[in-house]
Parts: structure tokens; sequence; C-alpha cells
């Protein structure tokens, strides 16, 4: 099966827009003797607007339906299973985050043995740990894809027309009766509808005539209507409003989502030309491999120029959103992109012998899926409670957390003993470069 390179460039360039979102909109401070920082959307009310480029995590999530889509229906016409296909789908993701978290606490234990305060950790581990939201969403929507492709072959549109009523729905509860914890479905419902647009790209329903303008003019239409008359706000990132889009995401973020993918799947033939010859493919192919290391270790640059330059005062601190802290924007990306990129090929080049395990040609029983099935349910809530709480919450480590993240983990690495197939025929899927979230 031919791998759709256009696939490829929005999920690379998507994920190298969150980056510099990232790093655009966070200010570190130095004040008094204690480091902290600032979230420049509190201070540049203007830049909410900002937003609308910056967003686009529903990219990844279509990318990641489209590509979950083909390499299931591959695997199952080699005979696959769906613990087989999902323990070596998940592994991709798991191998990198477990390096990441492991690093990221053995950091924190020597910060707090080093006397660092309590405030300072917190903080420090809370924007560490604040991406890891996408993990536990997007490895969750893995294991049910053989489910939620099966209901889309059989009704197609219709699921993730319904996915979305339910998602206002949730976003009715959450803001009459007041009932946050009903919100948390929403991560499925929205998230899992851009997921199910995956699935319609892949066997080419969602691409058909004008069909992506359509979606994006009726996703435009009522996000217009949202705005204007409903309680959401234009941010599509941040926090601190009655009605936020993203915690949890909400029908505003869904009609946003729809806009821009409507728009992107319209441009496709304009970018297969963008990306067709041998050394863009293999540009593009080296990108790729990269973007989940790029992804979970965005955040760590932030942390060394603030613990270096910052209390040494040799990096300026101008008020957020005034002409010399814009002016100082472009220089403050370059330091950090400076600094990912080596760490990136470090860390990649530390991964490859623990990417081989992640490969496995042996199939798995009932067993195999019960373990598989527990590894996850251990392994999810750890990284959510990482992703709301950080990786030390109280200034210590949290390391009950570790231990029940570590503990599925390696349920889901160990979940099938080794059984080769008869003719040592192997159902790979897709083939996966590196551990891309898609």
């Amino acid at each position: 099966m031919e791998r759709n390179r256009y696939a490829d460039l929005l999920r690379t360039g998507a994920i190298g827009t969150v980056v510099l979102g990232h790093w655009l909109l966070t200010n570190p401070t130095y004040r008094d003797g204690r480091l902290s920082g600032q979230d420049a959307l509190q201070y540049v009310v203007w830049g909410r607007w900002l937003t609308l480029l910056f967003q686009v995590m529903p990219v990844v999530f279509l990318v990641g339906g489209l590509a979950n889509a083909a390499s299931w229906t591959e695997y199952r016409e080699h005979g696959g299973d769906w613990a087989s296909w999902v323990r070596r789908r998940a592994l991709r993701l798991l191998w990198p985050a477990t390096v990441y978290l492991v690093a990221v606490f053995l950091g924190v234990t020597v910060a707090r043995e080093s006397g660092t305060g309590p405030g300072e950790l917190a903080q420090t581990g809370w924007y560490l740990a604040l991406h890891l939201w996408f993990l536990p969403v997007y490895l969750l929507l893995i294991a049910l894809t053989p489910v939620l492709l099966a209901a889309h072959r059989r009704w197609g549109p219709r699921v993730p027309f319904v996915m979305a009523v339910a998602a206002a729905a949730v976003d009715l509860a959450v803001l009459g009766p007041r009932l946050p914890v009903v919100g948390f479905a929403n991560y499925l419902l929205v998230w899992g509808s851009m997921h199910q647009w995956g699935f319609a790209w892949q066997d080419g329903r969602l691409t058909r005539g004008r069909r992506p303008l359509l979606m994006a003019a009726a996703g435009a239409l009522l996000l217009a209507g949202l705005l204007a008359r409903g309680p959401f706000p234009v941010d599509m990132v941040g926090t601190g409003h009655r009605a936020g889009n993203t915690t949890p995401p909400s029908i505003a973020l869904l009609a946003f989502a729809a806009a821009q993918c409507g728009l992107l799947l319209a441009a496709e033939p304009a970018g297969r030309r963008l990306v067709a010859g041998a050394r863009r493919q293999e540009r593009l192919s080296r990108l790729n491999r990269a973007v989940m290391t790029v992804y979970l270790w965005h955040p760590v640059p932030v942390v060394i120029v603030a613990v270096t330059l910052y209390p040494s005062g040799i990096a300026p601190q101008p008020a957020v959103g005034s002409w010399q802290w814009w002016a100082l924007r472009p220089l403050w990306l370059a330091v950090l992109a400076l600094l990912l990129a080596p760490l990136t090929l470090a860390v990649q080049r530390a991964q490859r012998p623990l990417r081989r395990l992640a490969v496995d040609p042996g199939r798995g029983g009932l067993g195999s899926a019960v373990a598989l099935a527990c590894g996850l349910a251990a392994v999810l809530p750890a990284l959510a409670r990482l992703a709301v709480n950080g990786f030390a919450p109280d200034g210590r480590p949290s390391g009950a957390v570790l231990a029940s993240y570590v503990g599925g983990f390696l349920l889901v690495l160990f979940s099938r003993r080794h059984r080769p197939r008869p003719g040592g025929r192997r159902p790979d899927g897709l083939r996966e470069p590196g551990s891309p979230p898609g």
C-alpha cells in the first residue's frame, strides 16, 4: 500500500507548529530569587486570535485516523489480531514516552535533592508534563480503532455526526448544570470525531468532489455562530474562561477543526505535488521519524534556558507584549531550536536499540489481549494524571504515578509470547518510521 506523503507533510508541519506555538507563548521570569513563568495569552489579549493559526492538533488526529485505518486494514488482510496490532502501535508511542518520563522523573528527583524549592519544582514539573495529554487520548483511539473503523464502514459519516451531537450535549451539561466530570467524555467524542474523518479520508469518502470545501464551509459557519452567540471564546488553546475550548474540548473546537481539516483536504492535490520526488520524500521521511521525539522533548530547552540564563541575568526580561518582548521572540525561538536539534538527535540515537524490542512477529491469544488491556488501563490514567498535575504536584516526584505507568508499560511490552506465524510472514501493516503520533 502506497504511503500518503501529504499526510506525512501535514503531521510534520502540525507538530512543528505546536512546538513553535508553545515556545512563543511561554515566558520565563526570575524575580526575587524565584523562577516562574507566564502565559503570554494572559497579557496579549489580541494574541488569542493567533491561536486559530497555532491550534493544529486536529490535523494530527485527522492524519492519525488515516494511518490507523490503513495500518489495521492491511494487518487484518495478513491475518493479524487486535492485541498484536494494538500492542505494536502502542509501543511505537510508549517507548519514546517512557524514555522521556524516566528522564524527567530523574531530573526532578535530582533537582529536589539539590535544594530546588517545592513551588518551582511543581511549576516546572507541570510545564514538562502539560503536553502529555495527547498520549492517553490517542492511545485510547488506537485501541478502539478496529471497532470505530467497523462502525465507519457500516454507517459512514453518521458516526462522527452522532459523536458531534453527543459532544454538544456534553457541553450543555458542563455549562448548564455544571457537571465538569461529564466533560471528560469530550476528549473521546471531539478528538475521536477528527479521527473518524481520517477514516473517511483513507477510503476516499471525504475527498470526493467538493466535499472538503463543503466541510470547511459548514465548520466555519458553525464556528462563527458559536463565537458570536455562544459562550465559547476565540481562544483555541488557552484556559481561564468559563467555557474553554480545550479542557475539555468543545463543540466550538470541533467546528474549527472541520474548517481547518476541510481546507487542508481540499489542498491535497497541490500538497502531493509539493512532496513529489525522491529527494523531497527522503527529507520528509527523516523529519517524520523525528516528530514524536520533537513533540515530547520540546519543553526541555525552555527549562534549560530558564534555569541557566535567567537567574544569571543574561536573559533580559521585558514586559510581556511590549515591543522589546516581541523583538526578542525570534532570538528566543532560535536559541530553543538550537538546543532542541542536538537533543533530538541524541535521544533518537539512544532509542534505536529499544525500538527493536517493539517489533514482535508472534501472535497472542486471549491471555495476551487481557494483559494488553490491563496494561493500557494502567498507562492511560497515569499519563492523564501527569498531564493534569505534573511530575511533582506537591514539590515531590509522583512515585505512585510513575509506578503505575511503568507497571502498565511492562504489561503492554510483555503482553504476548513469541509464536512465529506459519511461513514466517509477519503482518506489519504500514511501515511506520520512528514513532510519529499517527
